[in-house]
């Protein structure tokens, strides 16, 4: 399984077509590099730590305009893309913090709501999710996924892999000076429970927020395969079987 993790800036606030441009680029360089899979940053498609009440206004459900332009992407380049956005509350409540996974053919196969939010920065613009999303199977992979803090929790983490998930896709907008998390958390969890963690995190600033790169792939025995550094990239791993 080649995996590509888009290392980047968020956009500006809400500006949504310029971002799915930028996806669109990213998908087609990994393509020409053979990636089965593209994994963006947190939030990757809207920006993250904007206005609440911004955030919520440009929050979509996880069939809406975004979604099926993420899924366009997909088939154009014939790859997985997980990608993040907030995803709308059918009660008016604050939206979600969402990744979804769309194949290569454009079908959506699966969507995990945040369950661990981080701070006061995302508990005043989400509603927590309220279960981990099953793994999907693509490819001959059993595939889970996390967001950012989501995948620093021993339990969230397990729990995956006992439903027989050999590859963790998550999301990231890790911020410094939290570097032990890709550091040392991921390797160390990913050796426990025995599970591929692909990991791409943002980089660049939103506001005093300056986010920490170092997105990386460690494989089931802990061992980093590759890794990233600070600025802008797109990261290419081959999973180990």
């Amino acid at each position: 399984m080649r995996i590509a993790l888009w290392q980047t800036p968020h956009p500006s606030a809400g500006d949504g077509a310029a971002a799915l441009h930028r996806l669109e680029d990213a998908a087609a360089r990994a393509a020409l590099q053979g990636a089965h899979w593209l994994v963006t940053p947190e939030m990757a498609l809207t920006g993250y730590l904007i206005a609440p009440e911004h955030l919520a206004a440009l929050a979509e459900p996880a069939d809406g305009p975004l979604a099926q332009a993420v899924a366009a992407i997909a088939r154009r380049h014939r790859l997985g893309i997980a990608y993040g956005w907030p995803e709308r509350h059918p009660d008016g409540a604050k939206p979600w913090n969402a990744v979804q996974a769309i194949g290569p053919d454009g079908q959506r196969l699966a969507v995990h709501r945040k369950a661990h939010l981080f701070g006061v920065a995302d508990r005043t613009r989400f509603t927590a999710g309220e279960a981990l999303a099953a793994p999907f199977e693509c490819g001959g992979w059993r595939i889970g996924l996390l967001i950012c803090f989501d995948v620093e929790q021993p339990a969230a983490v397990r729990a995956l892999a006992r439903q027989g998930a050999q590859l963790i896709l998550a999301p990231t907008a890790n911020m410094l000076p939290y570097d032990d998390a890709p550091c040392l958390t991921l390797p160390r969890l990913a050796a426990e429970s025995r599970v591929a963690i692909a990991y791409a995190n943002a980089c660049g600033a939103e506001g005093d927020t300056h986010y920490g790169g170092l997105s990386r792939l460690v494989g089931p025995d802990g061992r980093v395969v590759a890794a990233a550094r600070r600025g802008e990239a797109l990261l290419m791993a081959d999973s180990p079987d």
